[in-house]
């Protein structure tokens, strides 16, 4: 069996009371290794290190590594999809700290949110449970668990950093901010990616998905959009979402058109696409999206959290601000190639 590897980066209790540290900090020091030792024994088991082969440009095998984290006994584990991006049809191989080691096939990537399932050929896994990144606070303690340089079982702890950030992503043509996304101080280095970002309580709240630097790390966020995405992929194997053909931002309402709308922003629109469906409708650069079927936008996530499945195929009106007059536009926004 492989032993659990625990990266320490304080002082133990003994040293925080020899070198000046009261009974009260050796306590709060104690409690504090008491959760992150209970959280790493929980979760040890529910994440898996893969090896992933790839065809590269040159037409040679490369292997490639990175975490997954396991959701159902019988084999779903949720990664991130540049780890699977590119795999061959055999999928990969994913292991665990108890010396298991199982086949996995990919069964959907949405590169668009950096999230793909997978299956191991297994019946008696170890899920983790899944929490809600919506609680988090900053300052909050977390931990990461996954597989850096291919160490199974490390784990780093940290703290919630930033809330709110976004991640650029990219397929094909198709560009997308993921959003609401983690950043911790929790050390992250390449392997960790899919790999687990877990509370006080043992719950899984993001998937590590990046590295942004020395001693900074992202992760995305699990909530009800990414649940959303990660049961789209295991009964679909795709995430489908609408388009309507703009490139925009966030940009002040005039004042008249702020107080009679009570807001402050709408979506400007930088860029048209040619035979997109905004470009059909008559949209225009500079219009300034304030609404889409009664629903108010003031920055590109409000739109990006309406384009849906459900919009494809489906008339919709856009409530646009044009050399300051309000109107109504019809859109039928078509499927996202990606």
């Amino acid at each position: 069996m492989r032993r659990l590897e625990l990266i320490d980066f304080l002082p133990s209790s003994g040293d925080a009371a020899s070198s000046g540290g009261g009974p009260r900090d050796a306590a709060a020091l104690d409690a504090y290794s008491r959760v992150v030792t209970a959280v790493a024994r929980e979760l040890a088991a529910s994440v898996a290190n893969l090896r992933v082969s790839r065809r590269v440009r040159s037409g040679q095998v490369a292997e490639a590594g990175g975490s997954a984290v396991v959701i159902t006994a019988d084999g779903f584990m949720i990664t991130s999809a540049h780890v699977v991006s590119g795999a061959r049809r055999s999928g990969g191989r994913a292991s665990f700290v108890d010396g298991r080691e199982v086949r996995f096939d990919v069964v959907g990537t949405d590169p668009l949110s950096d999230l793909a399932v997978i299956r191991g050929e297994a019946t008696d896994l170890t899920p983790a449970r899944l929490g809600d990144a919506e609680a988090l606070q900053v300052g909050q303690l977390v931990v990461a668990i996954g597989n850096p340089h291919g160490y199974a079982g490390s784990v780093t702890a940290g703290v919630v950093s930033a809330l709110g950030r976004s991640l650029p992503t990219r397929s094909r043509s198709a560009g997308r901010l993921v959003e609401n996304v983690i950043q911790t101080d929790a050390a992250l280095n390449p392997g960790n990616s899919g790999g687990a970002l877990v509370d006080g309580r043992g719950e899984v709240v993001g998937v590590n998905t990046a590295v942004a630097g020395v001693g900074l790390g992202l992760a995305v966020p699990i909530n009800s959009t990414t649940r959303g995405i990660v049961a789209a992929l295991m009964t679909h194997g795709r995430v489908l979402r609408s388009y309507l053909g703009i490139a925009g931002g966030s940009r002040p309402l005039p004042p008249r058109v702020s107080t009679r709308l009570g807001r402050a922003s709408g979506i400007e629109v930088v860029e048209v696409v040619p035979e997109s469906p905004a470009a059909l409708a008559g949209l225009r650069p500079e219009d300034l999206i304030v609404a889409l079927d009664g629903a108010p936008l003031e920055d590109v996530g409000d739109l990006q959290r309406l384009m849906v499945a459900d919009l494809i195929g489906s008339r919709v009106s856009a409530t646009v601000v044009r050399d300051g007059d309000q109107r109504e536009i019809e859109l039928v926004p078509v499927e996202l190639e990606t």
